[in-house]
């Protein structure tokens, strides 16, 4: 097993189930959306720019959402607190997912790069 698939897999459930579907939802966004893993944490990239990761919360055992361009982002229900340029979306892993809110908020960060507000790395 690779480190990407241990990462999931060193979860108890229901927080492995939850990761897995917020996988599968982020990954069903776009053709282009690729999973690689980056700083010990699995990332998502479009066309090789990062855009989003997934992770647990330390303090509230949740998992999450990171969104690389927060700047860009004013919706209540993201959370900044300490980083300097993500923004987070938890989630309770024994709820059902927002799956509508999480769709909206992956089309408008994977839009910020195909409208050119977020450059892509040029080859």
């Amino acid at each position: 097993m690779n480190a990407l698939e241990n990462y999931y897999g060193q979860h108890e459930e229901p927080t492995r189930s939850c990761l897995l579907a917020l996988r599968t939802i982020i990954l069903n966004q776009d053709n282009d959306i690729s999973a690689t893993w980056k700083y010990r944490m699995p990332f998502f990239c479009y066309k090789g720019k990062m855009f989003c990761y997934l992770w647990v919360h330390k303090k509230h055992k949740q998992p999450y959402i990171g969104i690389v361009e927060r700047k860009r982002f004013g919706e209540p229900f993201l959370i900044q607190e300490d980083r300097s340029r993500m923004k987070i979306m938890l989630f309770d892993p024994n709820e059902d997912l927002p799956i509508q809110t999480i769709e909206a908020i992956l089309q408008k960060a994977i839009n910020l790069y195909k409208t050119g507000i977020t450059k892509l790395k040029t080859k």
